[in-house]
């Protein structure tokens, strides 16, 4: 792997707060890229989280996603079942212990990423008690979020967010999908 002067992602967002929506379009669809190349070889990758994006030195970054220790192939033939990942960015399915589908878990991850670049937070901790594991449990299976009032996002933002955060995962946006769609995004 080549050297990421600009560090995580999740770093950018420690130091200069959350991004703007033009910001934040910018890694995103690169991230959409990123899992879109994984997708296509049967990769799905489980952990995507701000902490494994890393940007190349360039004024103008590129996104490289890394730490693959939780994905799985498709080309075994199994559905993952395990429950791996980042509690905040886990999809409500993978919380099931069933099978699940790790690519449209995958959308879910990347739909919490998009939140935290907008937000600066994450969608689904109680801002009253966000370290409460069960409530945070609790709110992705409701599928639970809100965006504040002094966050201005757009309606094509929000829109897309609320095709993600979908509890079925049967419904919820593909990455296909996520790349064909008009949002602005």
């Amino acid at each position: 792997m080549e050297y990421a002067a600009g560090g995580e992602l999740f770093e950018r967002i420690c130091t200069n707060g959350r991004f703007s929506e033009d910001e934040a379009r910018f890694f995103f669809r690169q991230l959409i890229s990123g899992v879109s190349h994984c997708h296509s070889m049967q990769i799905c990758h489980r952990d995507l989280k701000l902490e494994n994006t890393l940007l190349d030195g360039s004024s103008a970054p590129r996104l490289k996603i890394c730490d693959f220790g939780y994905s799985k192939s498709s080309v075994l033939h199994s559905q993952p079942k395990s429950t791996v990942g980042s509690p905040a960015y886990i999809a409500p399915e993978v919380l099931s212990r069933k099978e699940y589908d790790g690519k449209i878990a995958d959308v879910w991850s990347c739909g919490v990423t998009l939140y935290v670049m907008l937000v600066g937070a994450y969608p689904f901790e109680d801002p009253e008690d966000p370290r409460n594991f069960k409530k945070t449990i609790h709110r992705i299976l409701s599928v639970h979020y809100s965006i504040p009032d002094y966050v201005r996002v757009s309606k094509e933002c929000k829109h897309l967010l609320s095709l993600i955060f979908v509890a079925n995962p049967e419904k919820r946006i593909t990455i296909p999908e996520n790349q064909r769609a008009p949002l602005g995004f």
